[in-house]
């Protein structure tokens, strides 16, 4: 199962565990996961499970901003990959394959990951 990782913000580090549902990411109180950012909408990006591909897909809640994957603004339902960096108002999501324990291991998690990358990009 998937999750979602606040990767900027005041909220860095919260997650959301998927599980085989949907979930709404927005300002919202009533929600999946509530993001404090002013840019976000009270019901801003849809995150839903297709058992028929076993994938994750996103999609936009007609935001009045937008929803933005690795910098790429979707239109329609758009799947979700490993590592994929959704950018929802000023706030940066990531989603990963991966299912938490808790915050600490998602921001583990997190960090890890920044630094494999980082050490990449330098080769």
């Amino acid at each position: 199962m998937g999750s979602i990782i606040i990767t900027s913000g005041k909220q860095k580090g919260e997650y959301l565990p998927l599980g085989r549902r949907t979930s709404v990411v927005g300002r919202d109180e009533a929600i999946s996961l509530q993001v404090l950012d002013s840019m976000v909408s009270r019901k801003h990006l849809r995150i839903w499970w297709d058992k028929e591909t076993g994938r994750y897909y996103a999609d936009d809640m007609q935001s009045k901003h937008g929803v933005f994957i690795n910098g790429g603004k979707i239109i329609e339902s758009a799947a979700l990959t490993d590592g994929d960096e959704i950018m929802i108002g000023d706030t940066m999501l990531m989603y990963s394959d991966k299912e938490f324990e808790d915050r600490k291991s998602a921001l583990e998690f997190y960090k890890e990951r920044g630094q494999r990358e980082l050490r990449t990009k330098a080769d």
